[in-house]
């Protein structure tokens, strides 16, 4: 035979189960972050001192390689700024999914970016940038060496050359200078 539960510990269980919610999203709104900073640093480097730098530096008056300009429409890139960004190399899809980052991410992040999941850039205050090649006609045919590089240094923080572009809201870096030597 069940027992039944008195109304007043029903009540207090409830109530306590609302404050639980209540704690959690207010901890999840928090605002801006990485998210988990704690559950699993970097495998190398460190705000301070990145362990390698990604890209070739931009000049100020041409953000974009000839190559995107020629491939454009009409001849008109999207506003772009050279910019020298540095953050945490992570797999965005985990990182967006499940919050992970970091050493104890690395192999699956490699893994991830190996098989084309977006690869990215957490800056210390939690901005993500999505990292792409720059060079337009040479990333789309398979001839450029930053994917390779990026996940390389997978959990790494590290140092980011590149043209910074942003379109409703979406953050990207284009990284120069990774077209393959022949």
């Amino acid at each position: 035979m069940a027992r039944s539960i008195p109304w007043r510990t029903r009540l207090l269980n409830t109530t306590l189960a609302a404050l639980m919610l209540v704690g959690v999203s207010l901890a999840a709104a928090k605002g801006k972050g990485v998210l988990f900073p704690d559950w699993s640093g970097p495998t190398a480097g460190s705000y301070d001192k990145p362990s390698a730098v990604l890209g070739k530096k931009v000049t100020k008056g041409r953000p974009w390689s000839v190559e995107t300009v020629q491939s454009s429409i009409l001849g008109k890139t999207l506003k772009g700024k050279g910019v020298s960004l540095v953050g945490e190399i992570i797999d965005i899809s985990c990182y967006l999914q499940v919050g992970k980052h970091g050493d104890k991410h690395r192999g699956c992040g490699q893994k991830c970016a190996a098989l084309g999941q977006p690869i990215g850039l957490l800056t210390k205050d939690g901005t993500i940038y999505t990292l792409i090649d720059e060079e337009h006609n040479s990333r789309r045919d398979g001839l450029t060496t930053f994917r390779k590089q990026a996940i390389e240094h997978m959990a790494h923080i590290v140092r980011v050359n590149g043209t910074y572009s942003e379109v409703e809201g979406h953050k990207a870096l284009y990284v120069q200078g990774t077209i393959k030597k022949k």
